[in-house]
């Protein structure tokens, strides 16, 4: 992990690694940022989810004294969340939607939120802090899924077989960054040839806060009718309808 920090930030970085969570500050091109996140595939339990809270609450509470809110980067590295009855009784989802919460503080705090993924991010995991950033950009090699297809022919009740001629067609059924890609999930595939810390610096300065997944994901051939759609229910959700 100290490895890969110091490709992204030559200038110098403060992280402290504790356990599975690590958190802390750095230089880029473009000035301080917060660095908050996971790394060795970490499955997201209560307790990391409610370390990964404290990093960004801490961090909004922090700049609110400065005056100034530096951008938040998230490495998220995650194989999805715990699997264990324990963690299920201690109603997990919670713990989710309280970290998606302060994420949300963030962005409102005016905290620009560019997510990297490292090695591999999953399903609720990946879900309640990295896939909620501005900009979300996946290194070489990442590994981006949100159900597994034998778990998600068993929630549809749809053939495994199905799924998987499904998925040589459509990027919504395939696992992989490049799929999320095409979806505009990610907006950025870094390759180990490039510029890490001047391909960081452009994902801050790119990152507005605005939503434009669906119309990526037209433009890429990833999600045809998702922006029509979308427009369509806005359209008919306006006042004037």
């Amino acid at each position: 992990m100290n490895t890969l920090l110091d490709r992204l930030f030559p200038a110098g970085h403060d992280v402290t690694i504790d356990g599975l969570n690590l958190a802390g500050t750095a230089h880029s091109a473009t000035g301080p940022v917060h660095v908050i996140g996971t790394r060795d595939r970490a499955a997201l339990t209560s307790d990391i989810a409610l370390r990964l809270s404290q990093a960004v609450l801490s961090a909004v509470r922090d700049d609110l004294a400065s005056g100034r809110a530096r951008p938040i980067v998230f490495i998220a590295s995650t194989q999805g969340q715990a699997l264990s009855r324990h963690e299920e009784l201690m109603c997990l989802n919670g713990y989710f939607a309280h970290l998606a919460r302060c994420v949300d503080l963030a962005r409102r705090h005016g905290h620009v939120l560019v997510t990297l993924i490292h090695g591999e991010a999953v399903s609720g995991g990946f879900l309640a802090f990295g896939l909620l950033a501005d900009r979300i950009c996946a290194l070489p090699c990442a590994q981006v899924k949100v159900m597994d297809l034998r778990a998600m022919a068993r929630v549809t009740r749809i053939a495994p077989e199905r799924l998987e001629a499904l998925a040589q067609t459509s990027p919504v059924f395939a696992p992989g960054a490049e799929n999320y890609w095409r979806m505009g999930g990610i907006h950025d595939l870094w390759s180990d040839g490039d510029d890490w810390p001047a391909q960081l610096s452009r994902a801050l300065t790119e990152a507005d806060g605005s939503d434009h997944r669906a119309a990526l994901g037209a433009s890429r051939g990833g999600r045809t009718l998702a922006r029509a759609v979308a427009t369509r229910v806005m359209a008919g959700s306006t006042p004037d309808a």
